[in-house]
């Protein structure tokens, strides 16, 4: 976004008198006009493209994030981490996999998790079916009659 905002910056550049151009008796005021003119122009045409890259931009990441509010970790009396949703205390900065195969990591304003894995959508749904594997954390795509032969998934997300 910040090239959109610099390109659509530079266009409102309002060059200053050049010896031999005409006197205007107030340049300042010139100056300031032209540029409200090129703002005005400019600043709702900046929000446009910023939101349309951001609009591009979000189908691309769709993998499933979660946050957990911070819940001190203790160790003798002391925080020294993070504390999960079954009990277990985590180090600050420390990153792990939780049996539901998400990756998490704890910080000092909580836990972050995100799956680390891709999903099929775009397959033959009457043909064929997706069986998630815990043990390696990925999905594998297979004929419902005959779980040897897999099948082509043309999409993924994650």
């Amino acid at each position: 976004m910040g090239i959109i905002v610099t390109l659509g910056d530079a266009a409102c550049f309002v060059a200053p008198r050049k010896p031999g151009w005409p006197y205007k008796e107030d340049t300042r005021l010139l100056h300031l006009q032209l540029q409200q003119e090129c703002n005005a122009v400019l600043f709702p045409n900046t929000i446009v493209a910023c939101l349309l890259a951001l609009a591009v931009s979000m189908p691309l990441s769709d993998a499933a994030c979660y946050f957990i509010e911070f819940k001190p970790g203790m160790s003798n009396g002391v925080v020294v981490g993070c504390l999960d949703e079954e009990g277990k205390v985590h180090e600050f900065g420390s990153s792990w996999r939780t049996e539901d195969c998400n990756d998490c990591s704890c910080s000092k304003s909580g836990i972050g998790c995100c799956n680390s894995y891709m999903t099929p959508v775009d397959y033959d749904e009457e043909k064929c079916e997706s069986i998630f594997n815990k043990e390696t954390c990925s999905y594998k795509v297979v004929e419902k009659d005959d779980h040897s032969k897999e099948c082509p998934a043309h999409s993924w997300v994650g």
